[in-house]
C-alpha cells in the first residue's frame, strides 16, 4: 500500500505481527479514487487484542471489491479465509521477487502452489521495494474496479487522525530498538497533538504491561528512551514535514492486551 500509494502509512520492520489495526490508503487522481485497506497479518488469536485484529481483516474482506492477497517468494501455506470469498476477483501478489538471485525454480513453484489452491485467482510476482511490476499491478487494479463516485475529500490521504500516525511511528521505533516481547507489550497514544505554522507540539505516553519493561523501555540513564525519542522525531518530521517537539512518559497498564476496556481506550 505504501508503494503503491508514494507514502508511508503503514509502518513497516522486519517483525511478525507489526500491523494492528486496519488502515485505509486512499489513492487520489484527477478522474479516480482507489482506496486501499491494509490489515493485520493472518495470525490464530490466542487473546483479545489479536482477536479484534482478526476481526478488521474478516471485515475487509466483507467489503472488498478486490481482494491483494500478499506472499513471499517460497512461503507455502494454507489461508481458509479465502476459500470462502465469491464473486470479488483475487490477486495473488508473491512478493520480494528481488530477492530470487536466479533461483527461478523457487519462484516458478511458488506460483504453481498458489495456482493449484486458487486456480481462479491471478497472480502476479512483484517487488514492493523496487516497484517491480508496480504499473502493472495498478493497470490490473483499475480495470477490476467499478465506477462509483468518491468516497473521500481528494485531499484525504487516510481515514485514520494525525494521532494515529504519531502513534505508529514511535511503535515502528520500538520494533527497530527493543527486542524479545517489549514491541508486542508496548501501546502508544498521544495525547496532545497541537500544530503550528512551522511547529508540531506532541505529548505521548507509552504503555507497557509491567515494570520491568519499564525499565527495560528507558534503559540505563535513560539513554534508550533518548535514542527512541530522536528517531521518533526524524521520522515522524519527515512525515509532517514541519519541525517536530516531542514528549514522552512512559507508564504501565498491567495486561492492557488482555482488558477489553484499555483496548477500546487505545482505539481497537
Amino acid at each position: 500500500m505504501n508503494s503503491l500509494i508514494g507514502e508511508k502509512l503503514s509502518i513497516i520492520t522486519h517483525k511478525p505481527q507489526t500491523t494492528r489495526h486496519r488502515i485505509l490508503g486512499i489513492f487520489n487522481k484527477c478522474d479516480l479514487q482507489i482506496i486501499f485497506s491494509d490489515t493485520p497479518g493472518v495470525i490464530s488469536p490466542t487473546y483479545p487484542m489479536q482477536k479484534i485484529m482478526m476481526q478488521y481483516v474478516e471485515e475487509s474482506l466483507e467489503d472488498a471489491d478486490i481482494i491483494l492477497f500478499i506472499t513471499e517468494i517460497g512461503k507455502l501455506y494454507h489461508f481458509p479465509m479465502l476459500y470462502n470469498i465469491k464473486d470479488v476477483p483475487i490477486i495473488i501478489l508473491i512478493n520480494k521477487i528481488d530477492k530470487i538471485q536466479m533461483k527461478y525454480h523457487i519462484l516458478y513453484d511458488t506460483i504453481n502452489y498458489w495456482h493449484k489452491l486458487f486456480p481462479n485467482s491471478e497472480i502476479l510476482p512483484i517487488s514492493a521495494l523496487k516497484k517491480i511490476n508496480q504499473d502493472l499491478l495498478m493497470y490490473k487494479i483499475k480495470t477490476l474496479l467499478s465506477e462509483h463516485p468518491p468516497y473521500y475529500p481528494k485531499e484525504f490521504l487516510s481515514n485514520k487522525s494525525e494521532r494515529f500516525f504519531v502513534n505508529e511511528i514511535i511503535r515502528e521505533k520500538i520494533f527497530f530498538l527493543y527486542k524479545k516481547e517489549i514491541p508486542y507489550s508496548v501501546e502508544i497514544n498521544t495525547e496532545f497533538f497541537k500544530e503550528e505554522k512551522t511547529l508540531i507540539h506532541i505529548y505521548s505516553s507509552i504503555y507497557v504491561e509491567r515494570d520491568s519493561q519499564k525499565g527495560i523501555l528507558i534503559g540505563k540513564k535513560g539513554l534508550t528512551l533518548k535514542k527512541l525519542k530522536f528517531f521518533s522525531i526524524k521520522s515522524i518530521e519527515s512525515f509532517f514535514r514541519k519541525k517536530i517537539k516531542l514528549e514522552f512518559n512512559v507508564k504501565v497498564c498491567l495486561n492492557w492486551r488482555y482488558d477489553y476496556k484499555r483496548l477500546k481506550y487505545f482505539g481497537y
